[in-house]
């Protein structure tokens, strides 16, 4: 999601070098390395989790220090949203500024900018939606983490608090069906197994 921010911020804030900056070789470049680090992520953690499995069987009143749950919250959720928010908050207010000047009178040399324009304030609205979601679902246990998530492991609100976060990616596709039809249809093609046929590729999705 915060590619995705980024992404964004670029398309509406600096438009006209867009194209040259995100390539189709800098989109699979960062796919890659989103993949890569993720798994090195991930990896690091359970490796830590594997070498101390007693973790959370501490005593009453013991001071347990959780150095990878610390990392966790900042590098999982804090750095992510506060990235997140200062570049949406950018492109809120570019996108605002763009709404002011569709309003006033424009010349028709401008029309189809502007429909460009429209699209990409479409985006970022979007996106927003998106980043509205991610709190949602993420808050509940990065919050319970900040005050004590040992405390809970192990208990139903702990259970329901990670599955609340999985859930998050069930409704990302969900919410693109809704703002983008063409998201729907390729969703459609790839349900129904149409995606396999030859004559796939002519399929109209826009």
């Amino acid at each position: 999601m915060v590619l995705i921010s980024v992404d964004r911020y670029m398309a509406i804030c600096d438009p006209l070098r867009y194209s040259v900056k995100v390539t189709q070789q800098i989109v699979a470049l960062c796919v890659f390395l989103c993949w890569v680090c993720s798994v090195f992520y991930a990896v690091i953690l359970l490796y830590d989790s594997l070498n101390h499995p007693g973790r959370y069987n501490s005593c009453i009143g013991e001071c347990v220090v959780s150095i990878t749950g610390a990392v966790d919250i900042v590098v999982g959720f804090i750095i992510p949203i506060t990235v997140i928010v200062v570049l949406y908050m950018r492109v809120f207010a570019v996108a605002m500024s763009q709404a002011r000047a569709i309003k006033s009178n424009i010349s028709l040399e401008r029309l189809k900018t502007v429909k460009v324009k429209r699209s990409e304030i479409k985006a970022a609205r979007t996106l927003g939606i998106l980043v509205v979601v991610f709190l949602i679902c993420y808050c509940p246990y990065y919050c319970v983490a900040l005050t004590g998530h040992a405390i809970m492991v192990g208990t139903s609100a702990d259970v329901s608090m990670i599955l609340l976060m999985y859930f998050n990616s069930c409704l990302n596709p969900v919410i693109y069906a809704i703002f983008y039809p063409w998201f729907k249809k390729a969703i459609r093609l790839i349900v129904t197994f149409q995606i396999i046929h030859p004559s796939s590729h002519d399929a109209n999705i826009l």
